[in-house]
C-alpha cells in the first residue's frame, strides 16, 4: 500500500512533502515506546503513535520506517515537521485513535510487523 492509500483509508493529512506521496508501506506498528519501535519493527513500517517528539522521527531514522502517522488528531510541533522534510520521511496525522487506525490499516490488507 502507498502513503496516498494510507491517507484515505484514515482519513489522514499529509504534513511533510507531496513526493511522500508515492512511498510504500509493507507494515504497520502501533505503539507510544519507542524501545518497542526499536525491538520489534521491520523497515518499510508504517509507525501509528501519539508521541509527537523528536524521538519519533529519530527512531523512524534508525529503523528505516515508511513514515509515521500521529493519531487522535496530535500535531508535531514546526521543528518535528522540518526534520521529517529533511529526512525525507511522511509524516501524517489522524483524528482517529490509535486503536481504530490500526483496524482500519489491517482490514485493508497491510499486516502487523510481527506477521511479516
Amino acid at each position: 500500500m502507498k502513503i496516498k492509500e494510507v491517507l484515505e483509508v484514515i482519513d489522514a493529512e499529509l504534513l511533510t512533502k507531496p513526493e511522500h506521496m508515492e512511498r510504500q508501506v509493507l507494515s504497520v506498528c502501533g505503539a507510544d515506546l519507542m524501545s518497542d519501535v526499536l525491538a520489534f519493527t521491520k523497515a518499510k513500517t508504517l509507525l501509528l503513535t501519539g508521541l509527537t517528539s523528536i524521538q519519533a522521527i529519530r527512531t523512524a531514522q534508525v529503523v528505516d520506517l515508511a513514515g509515521v502517522v500521529f493519531v487522535r488528531g496530535k500535531r508535531p510541533s514546526p521543528e518535528v515537521v522540518e526534520m521529517a522534510n529533511e529526512e525525507d520521511l511522511p509524516l501524517l496525522v489522524t483524528h482517529h485513535p490509535l486503536y481504530e487506525t490500526c483496524g482500519k490499516l489491517y482490514t485493508c490488507g497491510l499486516k502487523g510487523c510481527s506477521e511479516l
